[in-house]
């Protein structure tokens, strides 16, 4: 079911229509109410173009951490290949082992 969440950003109200709940909408606007004031703060700009500037910005984010969450997903892959190589490996060794036993035991039994 849809939410329906007044959120102020940069002292304005929007009525927002979401199925998120209502406090993770309001941690949303926050978020770009901050950045919004932060671009405001630190540029001569109306608040149209702090908006474009503050997407930008927040789309710059996005992109960064998409980009490091592949990273991260690649650099997972590749300690789960070495994982199953090395589980690999002891299965073939633990083989290696029973075998050594078995010569072993008929070298004393015969």
């Amino acid at each position: 079911m849809a939410n329906r969440v007044v959120i102020s950003i940069c002292g304005v109200e929007y009525t927002f229509v979401a199925e998120e709940s209502a406090s993770y909408m309001q941690k949303v606007g926050s978020y770009v109410s901050e950045k919004m004031d932060e671009v405001l703060a630190s540029a001569k700009v109306g608040r149209t173009d702090a908006a474009v500037l503050t997407a930008i910005n927040i789309a710059d984010e996005l992109f960064k951490a998409q980009s490091a969450a592949e990273q991260l997903r690649s650099q997972i892959k590749g300690y789960l290949d070495e994982a199953g190589k090395a589980q690999a490996e002891v299965s073939e060794l633990k083989r290696e082992v029973f075998r050594l036993q078995q010569r072993l035991e008929r070298q004393n039994n015969g």
